[in-house]
């Protein structure tokens, strides 16, 4: 040891090494011990199995941990972890009651290994971990209050996609052909925008007011986003079934690429709120007969300030099957640059957005609003990004990438349990949209103000005498018109309020139609002796809305999971590591056969005896400095 002394301070130097703990490790003793404590690791180590040759004296639970580890140190390659952990590799395998660290390379092979069985039981296992342990005590976990007082749970699902440059090679018929390692992992995807570059693709799905994802689900290129919904929502019903609850009150968010009426038909029971994309619709007769009415209302974004015309087409059967849709046809002036959502006509932008719910419990603007807050859910993928970006490239394999976004989510889920016990953060209440108030039907001048709910279909003012033609027997057209009975066009001449809140839309024919007319009898009540046109009323009658308030109701998503994070992140943390003892000596229980010797035919439990922590060994002991004593107490920790 040398040293250097100043008049206020000395500077020593050693030549021996003493490596420092990485700031990661004790979040890491905090969560391999709650997982411990709750039968998570055995549970595992009993339930994903995943026999192979020459994996040496490793198990599937050995790799998991590596994997663990790797999740929560943030590490941005498997290179740097390795490095981190290498000097800290006994008490790191110790926390999951296993000896020795495996290799890099071991872990590479593993992970191309994989097949789907022991990934979906891993899978099975995650999901499983997450309805054993709730967010927190209350009765309900989060939720939606509509304007009837109904509760709904909401999830989100959608993809996110992940782009890799592939170097470009020369192929020529003297060379061989390129291998790609990403091949059976990427494909080709309509976000693989440069040239070389290949995608793959991931389903997710989130329950909107705990922020907890319930599954992944990978692909190459674009997906398979429709068998994908599938086991999502299969994974949605588990969730729902765990705290009893229909599913007519689930709710379920999905993106544009989910807004076709054959994928609406997998939702079955439950209620839906996408973007639409068969624009095709807006030349339907019913369609373009309500957008040529006055619309339900308008929507302003608060953030762009962007207005939105609505028009609400409930009850729609669009086909054969007899099925009936709500369609929300959402309209704005078109910018100067082409929008890239909408289908664009006449300098106008038409939006498309599907749903089941009803019309007296969610408006056209509380529809627009409920699909436009998905926003959050972009919000926790961004999150997700930063802190453990699960789309890096972990393996070259689909398997061992998709084990690894699974173990991913896990770590996600767990920091916000642990960060709940440690905050306590009571649920959060806010007015997703104020109570319907009843507003007057006309202004001072005369002009009709549109009631803030929206109007009820259109129905035609009855005839006050029999024997005539009603305004029920003049049929609307498309292009915003009547037709009499006669062939002759009315149109529309007077929007009048009336007293009730009505909206009196009065179309009128021309005189020149009616003069020549033969049915000018049965249409006209003084027949011939009459000098003017013949004028009909459509009567909109103002919805009839709930009088509660939307309310929704969560957590918060960033501060608890976060202090997880940075508790013991900055706080001192001691290792104490047993003397080296020597090895004990193998007891041979009888000649292997050369099969047993490949690892083929050893029993599990065989297998995960190889690499366990022998009884024998000193146990380690972590001291972790900065823990709270009632956080301390729920983990189940010794204070000193």
């Amino acid at each position: 040891m040398t040293s250097i002394a100043y008049s206020s301070i000395t500077i020593q130097s050693c030549a021996r090494s003493a490596p420092a703990l990485p700031c990661w490790f004790g979040e890491l003793t905090v969560i391999v011990h709650h997982l411990q404590r709750h039968g998570v690791l055995a549970a595992i180590a009993e339930q994903v199995r995943f026999a192979r040759r020459r994996f040496g004296q490793y198990d599937v639970i050995d790799f998991v941990a590596v994997l663990f580890g790797y999740a929560i140190s943030g590490e941005r390659t498997l290179e740097a972890f390795y490095e981190q952990i290498a000097p800290w590799a006994h008490p790191f395998m110790a926390l999951f009651g296993r000896d020795r660290l495996p290799a890099r390379s071991t872990l590479s092979r593993f992970l191309a290994a994989l097949d789907q069985v022991p990934v979906e039981a891993l899978r099975t296992q995650f999901l499983a971990d997450l309805l054993a342990r709730p967010l927190t005590n209350e009765a309900l976990p989060g939720g939606l209050w509509d304007r009837h007082g109904d509760h709904l749970l909401v999830f989100d699902v959608d993809g996110t996609r992940e782009a890799a440059r592939q170097r470009s090679l020369p192929q020529t018929q003297d060379r061989p052909a390129p291998v790609r390692r990403l091949l059976p992992l990427c494909a080709p995807g309509y976000t693989g925008r440069k040239r070389g570059e290949v995608v793959r693709s991931r389903t997710t799905v989130l329950q909107a007011h705990t922020h907890q994802w319930l599954a992944n689900f990978g692909n190459p290129g674009n997906g398979q986003y429709r068998l994908e919904l599938r086991r999502a929502l299969g994974v949605i019903e588990t969730y729902a079934q765990s705290i009893h609850l229909p599913l007519s009150r689930l709710l379920v968010r999905l993106d544009g690429q989910y807004g076709t009426r054959a994928v609406l038909t997998d939702l079955g029971e439950m209620r839906y709120v996408t973007r639409g994309k068969e624009y095709h619709l807006l030349d339907h007769a019913a369609i373009q007969a309500r957008l040529s009415l006055p619309p339900d209302q308008s929507f302003t974004l608060p953030e762009s300030g962007m207005v939105r015309t609505l028009y609400d087409c409930p009850d729609l059967p669009l086909d054969a099957s007899g099925k009936r849709y709500r369609i929300i046809v959402a309209t704005h002036p078109a910018g100067a640059k082409k929008s890239r959502i909408g289908k664009t006509r006449d300098g106008m932008v038409y939006e498309l957005f599907f749903t089941n719910l009803a019309p007296t419990a969610f408006t056209a603007a509380d529809i627009v609003a409920l699909y436009l807050h998905r926003g959050s859910f972009e919000t926790a993928l961004w999150d997700e990004d930063l802190e453990q970006d699960p789309d890096r490239w972990c393996s070259h394999a689909p398997w061992g990438q998709e084990a690894w976004q699974i173990i991913s989510q896990w770590i996600w889920n767990l920091r916000l349990e642990l960060g709940q016990q440690l905050l306590a953060e009571p649920v959060r209440t806010t007015e997703f949209a104020p109570a319907h108030q009843e507003q007057a039907s006309g202004s001072a001048s005369g002009t009709p103000s549109a009631s803030p709910a929206g109007y009820a279909p259109a129905a035609a003012a009855s005839s006050w005498k029999a024997g005539h033609f009603s305004g029920k027997d003049f049929a609307r057209q498309p292009n915003g018109t009547l037709r009499c009975p006669a062939g002759a066009s009315l149109v529309l001449q007077e929007r009048r309020p009336d007293a009730n809140g009505s909206l009196r839309l009065v179309y009128g024919a021309s005189i020149r139609s009616c003069r020549p007319c033969p049915l000018r009898e049965q249409c006209q009540w003084e027949g011939h002796a009459t000098a003017k046109p013949r004028q009909v009323s459509l009567l909109l009658h103002p919805l009839a809305i709930g009088k509660e308030p939307l309310l929704w109701r969560d957590w918060s998503r960033r501060h608890s999971r976060r202090a997880c994070i940075q508790l013991v992140r900055h706080q001192h943390l001691e290792v104490a590591l047993p003397p080296t003892l020597a090895p004990p000596c193998a007891s041979s229980s009888g000649v292997l056969s050369r099969a047993q010797r490949a690892h083929a035919r050893l029993t599990f439990h065989e297998r995960w005896a190889r690499n366990e922590r022998p009884p024998a060994t000193a146990p380690v002991r972590i001291t972790l400095f900065g823990i709270p004593e009632a956080f301390a107490a729920f983990l189940g920790l010794e204070s000193v």
